[in-house]
């Protein structure tokens, strides 16, 4: 097709593959609802449940737990079908997962709860182990990293609308009560708000089950292409094997590791960080949840836009500059949260966000490079290194609930240590791809 030159990301081999990127990328906002939904439930189910911060966030433990467990089942069945396979597969795991709400609503424990959303990540774990490779490999390699950060921005946008869900359809819709009052409560009034409190909760996740089950539909109705997908019938360890002697691959997961965590810090902290700083303004603990929460809406906002903004600055400026700068500035925005102590550490911390937004997929599409049969086995690799999400915040909540602090910081603002260290491995990783790919033109890789 006349036109059509190696900066197309939507065409591959002059043929035009803008219909199953738009199905696909619609699986990228689904999971990113799905996300973004969970991350303020930490909170939520900390009042609910009269448990302790750390406590909750076993609900982000789970959570990754999924994706780490789930990620090289998920790249052994594609390997052995194919990435739209695994992609139904996925979704069916994913619809189940969310079903599991209204039982645990039933039974009124938090452990329930726990074993749904490992559920659900498990098909969410499967969905990103078949998509972003399915991208990945949907078109030029030359445009594979822009053409992944452009549908991880869809991805944003599921992760906005999901933000949007949790604010106005699940914090405004429970109980005000704060975690103080319900703690004096008799067993009885609070059984009663509690159940109350939890068939709020689910409704979105029965929600999220209606969409996935339209979208399984429509894909299994979808013929698609598969001259770009990718077979291999070498040994699951080969595989690995052949991986870990590549040297960008190997600091390419640690970097995903330790890009997840700080996301997961952030975003889930934000709401802890913002109700410390409203609430020594004299504002109530119910009013400062629902305003931090705005506060994390504003930063997955910025974030969202970032992704389009980055994606377009990748036509002048290489992937591995934009990753190393960004995440330079993210350590200058962590230091700004934990050196402030009022609103202004606040700001800081939405900003991060900004800085955040082409950071997975850049690592992801730069941790593929020259991989060939062995891509799939790579991007469940890097799926898993989203165990990152379940470490971190264990770490940075135990600073928070130990009252670990530096001199007369709180303990909230010392807790983004956690997440400054990680930004710091991500910026090493982006200036040593950039040598390695451009300036002593070693291989992407060369194995050591």
């Amino acid at each position: 097709m006349r036109g059509m030159g190696k900066n197309d990301i939507l065409t591959k081999d002059g043929v035009s593959l803008i219909l199953p990127f738009a199905m696909i990328t619609t699986c990228f906002v689904v999971w990113g609802i799905g996300n973004d939904i969970t991350a303020p439930m930490v909170k939520a189910f900390s009042k609910i449940f009269k448990i302790s911060v750390t406590e909750a966030t076993m609900v982000q433990v789970v959570f990754h737990l999924g994706y780490f467990l789930m990620a090289f089942p998920a790249a052994m069945f594609m390997q052995r079908y194919s990435f739209k396979s695994g992609i139904l597969a996925a979704l069916g795991i994913y619809a189940v997962g969310a079903l599991l709400f209204i039982p645990a609503k039933e039974i009124g424990l938090f452990t329930p709860f726990l074993g749904a959303y490992f559920v659900m990540t498990c098909g969410m774990s499967f969905l990103e182990t078949a998509c972003n490779p399915y991208i990945y490999c949907m078109g030029t390699e030359y445009t594979a990293i822009r053409r992944l950060n452009l549908a991880q921005a869809f991805n944003a946008v599921g992760a906005l609308l999901g933000m949007f869900i949790a604010l106005h359809f699940v914090q405004d819709r429970m109980s005000p009560l704060s975690s103080e009052i319900r703690r004096e409560l008799p067993d009885i009034q609070w059984e009663i708000i509690k159940n109350h409190d939890l068939s709020i909760v689910i409704q979105p996740y029965m929600f999220i089950a209606a969409i996935v089950i339209v979208l399984l539909v429509l894909i299994r109705l979808q013929k698609m292409e598969t001259s770009y997908d990718t077979h291999s019938d070498k040994p699951l360890l080969q595989s690995i094997k052949e991986l870990w002697q590549i040297r960008n691959y190997r600091m390419g997961v640690l970097a995903e590791f330790s890009y997840t965590g700080a996301q997961v810090c952030c975003w889930t902290f934000i709401i802890q960080y913002g109700t410390r700083v409203l609430m020594a303004e004299g504002i109530d603990e119910g009013a400062a949840d629902m305003l931090s929460q705005k506060y994390n809406v504003y930063a997955l906002i910025l974030f969202t836009v970032g992704r389009f903004v980055c994606t377009f600055l990748m036509n002048y400026l290489t992937a591995e500059r934009l990753l190393s700068f960004l995440a330079i500035a993210a350590m200058a925005c962590v230091c700004g949260a934990i050196l402030f102590t009022d609103r202004n550490g606040l700001y800081c911390l939405v900003l991060v966000s900004g800085c955040m937004s082409l950071m997975f997929p850049t690592i992801f599409g730069l941790s593929l490079r020259g991989l060939g049969e062995n891509v799939k086995i790579g991007g469940a690799g890097l799926v898993m290194s989203l165990l990152g999400g379940s470490i971190f915040p264990v770490v940075q909540s135990l600073i928070i609930d130990t009252n670990l602090h530096i001199g007369s910081l709180p303990a909230t603002n010392t807790s983004f240590i956690v997440p400054l260290i990680c930004f710091g491995v991500i910026a090493y990783y982006g200036h040593k791809s950039y040598l390695r790919h451009h300036v002593t033109g070693e291989y992407d890789v060369k194995r050591t």
